[in-house]
């Protein structure tokens, strides 16, 4: 067992340990915590352990303590530990008198952190850090580090606590609820940009902020931070910044950053006087202006430790991410993309800016009470039908048909009871040369667990029209 292994041994052998939930993550660590010594209690609002399905016999096999049902946050009480899982709202009032009465409250997330032997590289943002996280550890990889790549994007990271060593790097997306208890920092921090959500979650704007600024609060020297200058919030970010602060930007050019020059359209590096050219626009493979940045931020944040042959290797063959403005099929001369990423405004704005035609857009989903009329004259601007469906679609219209120019546009508006039927409205509509995208501005929890099951729902539909 490794230093670090030990290390985690030591924090749970013999305590009273409460998970919050069952989720895969928790799975896998409720079997190691077990067989560390510590004594389980899993919290969860389901009512029985048969609730549970397969699981249960993992629970029963186990000997886990169980505090279920309407009061399953009872089971905090006399805890020594309480895992958090990042759904699970930070300062509810159970959660918070655990605190006061002196359990160690923390994650899987902050565990890892806590004991991560390597370089840790941090993404957050409202908007493009999956894909920014994704781009820099292609980078690494082409670079030839071995890199663990987790957080808020893929496989849980604590469990791969044991294979990393010293030399590997950590790339790690964070989201609000993640950082928002989080007491360390990583060595290099991104933030992509700020813009309202998640206001379903947070009480307020403030509190949605100042969860993303714990990305940086926590820092210690040496250490870089990798700030989007377009955006108001991050740049105003610049006094918690404690090592080399950098910037990224497509619209400005900086003498301390990545930026897109405009004289010849290439991206570049400005250090110390000096500008670096790393890779014609024209060469990216990626789809979008949006993109443009999240490449640079990536360039931005390993600077200096990956070589600009690596950088350009990835940025002239990398795709893209599943979700993300994904091309699903051409059928009938109609071509449909998959961007269930787009689960914001801010994030559909871009996906439909990433298109030189009108489009036929699916958009709407879950509810979580950010504003829609900075979407309207986007819509206005890029799209020819809009198929709405979930609890945003009515929303949505209402700030389309009060946006100025609404009625000489000729956007026609459908509504879809279901992505099939949504499916079928588009299709309907779609004339050869067409383009469909699924970009919804909104989460999908009225109809769907996640944006995935969403995106890959549609991918289905789609891939079986005939």
């Amino acid at each position: 067992m490794q230093k670090e292994q030990q290390q985690l041994a030591e924090l749970v052998k013999g305590k009273k340990v409460a998970f919050i939930g069952a989720g895969v993550s928790h799975k896998t660590l409720i079997e190691e915590f077990v067989s560390l010594g510590a004594q389980v209690t899993l919290c969860d609002k389901k009512n029985s352990v048969e609730d549970f399905g397969d699981y249960a016999d993992t629970i029963r096999r186990l000997g886990i303590d169980l505090s279920l049902g309407e009061h399953y946050m009872d089971g905090f009480k006399g805890q020594d530990i309480i895992l958090r899982t990042p759904g699970f709202e930070y300062y509810q009032k159970p959660l918070q008198d655990a605190i006061a009465a002196g359990t160690m409250v923390t994650s899987e997330v902050e565990l890892f952190f806590d004991y991560c032997p390597c370089e840790i590289v941090g993404v957050t943002g409202s908007d493009g850090k999956t894909t920014t996280t994704t781009l820099i550890s292609k980078f690494y990889e082409a670079a030839g580090r071995k890199v663990h790549l987790g957080g808020n994007i893929g496989a849980a990271l604590l469990p791969m606590l044991p294979d990393v060593a010293p030399e590997d790097v950590a790339v790690v997306e964070l989201s609000s609820f993640q950082l928002i208890s989080m007491h360390k920092s990583p060595k290099i921090a991104v933030v992509t940009n700020v813009t309202p959500n998640h206001l379903d979650h947070h009480k307020d704007m403030q509190e949605y902020i100042d969860a993303k600024r714990n990305i940086l609060l926590h820092q210690v020297p040496p250490c870089r931070e990798v700030l989007g200058f377009e955006n108001d919030i991050t740049r105003g970010m610049v006094p918690d910044c404690k090592g080399k602060q950098v910037w990224f930007t497509r619209l400005h050019e900086t003498d301390n950053g990545a930026f897109l020059r405009e004289s010849d359209d290439t991206l570049c590096y400005a250090e110390n006087g000096v500008v670096t050219p790393i890779l014609p626009r024209k060469e990216i493979q990626l789809r979008g202006l949006h993109n443009v940045e999240n490449l640079l931020a990536a360039c931005a944040a390993v600077w200096g430790r990956v070589p600009i042959e690596a950088m350009r290797q990835v940025g002239s063959t990398f795709t893209g991410v599943e979700h993300r403005i994904e091309p699903v099929r051409t059928l009938d001369g109609v071509t449909y993309y998959n961007d269930s990423i787009g689960t914001s405004p801010t994030r559909t704005i871009a996906g439909l800016r990433s298109f030189d035609q009108k489009v036929i857009l699916i958009a709407g989903g879950y509810d979580k009470h950010i504003p829609y009329e900075p979407l309207a004259p986007e819509v206005l601007a890029h799209v020819k039908t809009l198929v709405l469906m979930g609890a945003t679609g009515p929303r949505i219209e209402k700030a389309v048909r009060e946006c100025d120019g609404f009625a000489g546009s000729g956007l026609t508006i459908l509504h879809a009871d279901r992505m099939q039927h949504a499916v079928e409205l588009a299709r309907g509509a779609a004339k050869p040369g067409d383009v469909v995208s699924l970009s919804p501005a909104s989460a999908s929890f009225d109809l769907y667990p996640n944006f995935e099951v969403r995106g890959r729902d549609y991918k289905n539909i789609v891939n079986n029209l005939k």
